[in-house]
């Protein structure tokens, strides 16, 4: 009946997100939603650091 896809169905969250929570909530929720993106990143690569020295160690011994 109707062919509804994502971009429309995110649309509707959206303007929904805005009438239950009001623009100001929406503001706040997007600003945290960002700063955890960027620990996450941060976090990440902090990790793939790490793992990539732990390697480099196993690598070592194998040689040595």
């Amino acid at each position: 009946m109707f062919d509804i896809g994502l971009p429309e169905v995110v649309i509707i969250l959206v303007v929904v997100a805005i009438f239950f929570f009001g623009g100001k909530r929406i503001s706040e929720f997007a600003r945290s939603l960002g700063r955890f993106t960027g620990e996450f990143k941060k976090g990440k690569a902090e990790m793939e650091q790490e793992l990539g020295t732990l390697k480099g160690k196993k690598d070592d011994k194998k040689q040595g």
